[in-house]
């Protein structure tokens, strides 16, 4: 009977243990915007940055593409964006989006080099030890921790409380997949291994520490690309990195997974992403709306909970 209560003492303290060690916290995502003139969509989008203020959450995250597709690529257009960021009260984490530089080669856009404006997004909007805003967060930049992949400061990781938020520049138009455009194919290959690699870093560093909650962001909508047995063609952008790489990480890891995208501007938030025609349980899937609606999606991570993510859309009028 003693011994019975000892054990039962020690489960006890354990437990304890575990649940001080988890949080309640929030952040904001946001993408895909601002769509339009300075004038209409910009105003909107300051309305939208005064209101996520308001909430005071502990981190923003911009997943990529702070301006429409058919918007110029210009010097201004990313010092606004950049003095746009700089309104944010908190931190705030950006990752690229294809509007942002891979599309920057088409006339509509001026017809720039779109690796000098990925050179120049990585200069302007990035530094490799601490986020944007006006309250930045220490980060990890994978520039930093792997020598081979030095020129990706943009592949940003931190850690709040007892969750790992990891950033991966996996773009829309199919991660800038080229197999005749021998330039953008070196780019893509090149890109693509360094986001293989820094995404299983993310899960031996959240395997090292022992966490529960795992949170990977960047622009691509990967379920488009998707069959209905979670599949991807083996010619494709999301193959290596999602198929073959994020979803079975993600199947094997003890905990639950949130993947923040954005790319289509519909609010969804479901279990959407499949693995050999099987639902992954522990995967959630947020998609931030954008586009012609200015909005954002405020994210409770509950650390102690079973289902550790909920959500909120934030609406601008």
């Amino acid at each position: 009977m003693k011994r019975i209560s000892w054990v039962l003492w020690l489960f006890l303290l354990f437990s304890a243990a575990t649940s001080a060690q988890a949080e309640t916290f929030r952040f904001v995502a946001l993408g895909d915007l601002p769509y339009g003139s300075d004038e209409t969509a910009g105003v909107k989008y300051r309305q939208l940055i005064t209101q996520i203020n308001a909430l005071n959450p502990e981190f923003s995250i911009h997943v990529g593409d702070f301006k429409a597709g058919s918007a110029h690529c210009s010097d201004e257009e990313f010092e606004r964006q950049r003095k746009h960021f700089d309104l944010f009260k908190g931190a705030v984490i950006y990752t690229p989006g294809d509007n942002d530089w891979t599309d920057c080669g088409r006339k509509s856009n001026g017809s720039y080099d779109p690796l000098e404006r990925l050179d120049k997004l990585r200069a302007q909007f990035f530094k490799p030890d601490t986020s944007l805003g006006q309250a930045p967060l220490a980060v990890t930049a994978q520039a930093r921790t792997m020598p081979q992949y030095s020129t990706y400061i943009e592949n940003q990781r931190w850690q709040f409380a007892s969750t790992l938020f990891t950033t991966v520049h996996i773009v829309g138009s199919d991660n800038r997949f080229a197999p005749n455009n021998a330039d953008a194919e070196k780019e893509f290959l090149t890109r693509d291994q360094a986001n293989i690699a820094w995404i299983k870093e993310a899960f031996r560093v959240a395997a090292g520490q022992k966490l529960q909650t795992l949170v990977f962001a960047f622009q691509a909508d990967v379920i488009r690309g998707m069959s209905r047995s979670g599949t991807w063609a083996e010619k494709t952008g999301f193959h290596a990195s999602i198929e073959q790489t994020l979803l079975p990480l993600a199947k094997d890891f003890k905990g639950s997974v949130l993947i923040v995208h954005g790319d289509s501007h519909n609010f969804e938030f479901d279990q959407a992403f499949l693995l050999n025609s099987q639902v992954l349980k522990n995967v959630y899937r947020l998609e931030v709306p954008g586009a012609k609606t200015t909005g954002a999606v405020s994210v409770t991570v509950d650390e102690g909970s079973v289902k550790p993510f909920s959500v909120e859309k934030i609406s601008v009028p």
